[in-house]
């Protein structure tokens, strides 16, 4: 690869990991694309360069944050797993994913606060989610054929349920902690937040239909 390349990949990746941090302290509207300049090795002139703009710039932060759970997603061995197993992984590695990028949390916060204005100005980035669809549709399939799984829940309610609690754990950890006295980023706690979620999960799916 050509140095000039390289040099321009360094320069963009450099540029979205401090405005991911700067979107996610400050939100969108408190955002400034001087301090972002200011914070890196380049200048205002070059995020525009780059990305057209503030706006430009957020887009790109929020479809890198969303592309990096999807690709967590799709690091699952779900063709040689066993269902169970396969699905309390995919809890867990949400889990996993969403207590080390607090700042994914924070963002997707932010865009809700703006109605989703921005994804949807993504192009792709619904193509590029409907994966995590696809590997629950799996797991959920062989399980039902296993005769493991009820067969009254579809892959966005299991979807659903991993990100409501995933993004909650994160999201509330300082008032929820303050109130119920918890440190909610204790190792101990954390782990067993971890294997509570793959317990509802697995438990949900193997209970008797209602």
């Amino acid at each position: 690869m050509p140095e000039v390349r390289r040099d321009a990949e360094r320069t963009r990746a450099e540029l979205l990991a401090v405005a991911t941090e700067v979107f996610a302290e400050d939100g969108y509207s408190g955002a400034r694309v001087d301090e972002i300049a200011a914070r890196t090795r380049t200048t205002k002139r070059m995020i525009y360069y780059y990305f057209g703009g503030k706006e430009g710039l957020y887009r790109a932060v929020l479809e890198e944050a969303y592309r990096g759970i999807r690709e967590a997603e799709r690091g699952i061995d779900v063709d040689h797993a066993d269902p169970v197993q396969a699905v309390r992984a995919l809890a867990e590695v949400t889990f996993d994913h969403h207590v080390q990028h607090d700042a994914f949390i924070r963002l997707v916060a932010i865009e809700n606060i703006h109605r989703g204005d921005f994804i949807r100005q993504i192009d792709g980035l619904r193509e590029a989610s409907k994966p995590a669809k696809d590997v629950l549709d799996e797991i959920l399939q062989r399980g039902r054929a296993a005769g493991l799984f009820r067969d009254d829940v579809e892959a966005i309610d299991v979807h659903l349920v991993i990100s409501a609690y995933c993004v909650f754990q994160v999201a509330n950890r300082y008032t929820f902690g303050h109130l119920f006295d918890v440190d909610m980023a204790e190792a101990g706690r954390r782990a067993h937040l971890r294997s509570v979620i793959g317990d509802v999960v697995v438990g949900w799916l193997t209970s008797p239909a209602a």
